[in-house]
């Protein structure tokens, strides 16, 4: 049986899929997997080794050009591509009218969300097949509960396993414990003051451990160069390739990150992670796993430097005393 996956965005959304392919490999061996994703997040799906061709989409480029004529040829070519695939069931684990008009483009049967619980429900229109999921559980098993009622199995909610490994690579200046910091965040309202990174850095050195820290922008290269500026020892890795950040973030010891794509990455990869929410609510879509903690801010509180980093502390001490 072969499979397409779509499930276009964002980065934080593609790692809550993961389990879902894990638990599908395990009960139905039989069951091929493509996906389909934005451009920017191919080298995340490509981490999954249950996942065969991936096709990229390029939505949120191709509405800033609508009527060029290179974007309609890029959509032409998605679409026929999906069809000469030819599969046997299209699961959008996405939810959306943009993910179910590109479900539509491979001419299979379309396996969905039903009305109550896709998150915009006129997406169910273009489903052939449709399963209710209650809205109020978190994304990682809701995708897992639409995985098994679409392919005939019953997942074990009781375990979690994302399936995927960091990708080779490594820097020489890299070595020993090292904490990844991941200050970097789309809203502003998601960001912690650089203060406080400074703080947790300086902490982490006192407790023996190499700050590392990346950045993608030139606002997120600044917090990156103050941290470093303050605290020395701490390495700042250039804006590189997403695969070359993962390949790095899944070497640490440890992970501090802000509510954003790479923090989800670092707990799917089993790493030590605690995820600092500020304005948003991580109870549906926060980081999941052994060694993952959400610490949220209180209504018009505060997160100090020394609370995120002996709670980084306790999940170290548990990696150390689970079993190898």
């Amino acid at each position: 049986m072969k499979v397409l996956i779509v499930k276009t965005s964002s980065m934080g959304d593609v790692i809550h899929t993961f389990p879902a392919v894990e638990d599908a490999s395990l009960h139905r061996p039989d069951v091929s997997f493509d996906w389909c994703v934005e451009e920017a997040f191919a080298g995340i799906v490509a981490l999954h080794p249950a996942v065969g061709r991936i096709h990229t989409v390029a939505i949120r480029r191709w509405r800033k050009a609508l009527f060029r004529d290179s974007t309609w040829r890029e959509a032409a070519a998605l679409r026929r591509t999906l069809r000469e695939c030819r599969y046997d069931l299209v699961v959008d684990a996405q939810g959306l009218l943009k993910s179910a008009l590109v479900a539509r483009q491979a001419r299979a049967p379309i396996a969905g969300f039903d009305r109550s619980s896709a998150r915009e429900p006129s997406a169910t229109m273009f489903y052939d097949v449709t399963y209710g999921v209650p809205r109020n559980l978190h994304a990682i098993e809701r995708t897992r509960r639409l995985f098994g009622l679409a392919l005939g199995y019953q997942p074990d909610l009781s375990t979690l396993a994302s399936g995927i490994v960091p990708p080779p690579g490594a820097l020489a200046a890299i070595t020993g414990k090292t904490a990844f910091l991941l200050h970097g965040t789309s809203r502003e309202d998601k960001k912690w003051p650089v203060e406080d990174w400074i703080g947790t850095a300086r902490l982490l050195v006192e407790r023996g451990m190499m700050p590392v820290t990346t950045w993608s922008n030139e606002r997120e290269k600044s917090v990156a160069e103050a941290i470093a500026r303050v605290v020395p020892s701490t390495v700042v890795v250039p804006k590189s390739p997403l695969a070359d950040i993962a390949a790095i973030l899944g070497r640490s010891t440890l992970v501090i990150g802000a509510d954003t794509g790479l923090t989800h990455l670092a707990s799917a990869f089993g790493l030590p992670t605690v995820a600092v929410f500020l304005a948003t609510e991580p109870g549906l879509t926060g980081p999941r796993g052994q060694f993952a903690s959400t610490l949220l801010a209180a209504p018009g509180g505060r997160l100090t430097p020394a609370e995120v980093v002996a709670e980084a502390g306790t999940l170290l001490n548990l990696k150390l005393q689970a079993p190898a």
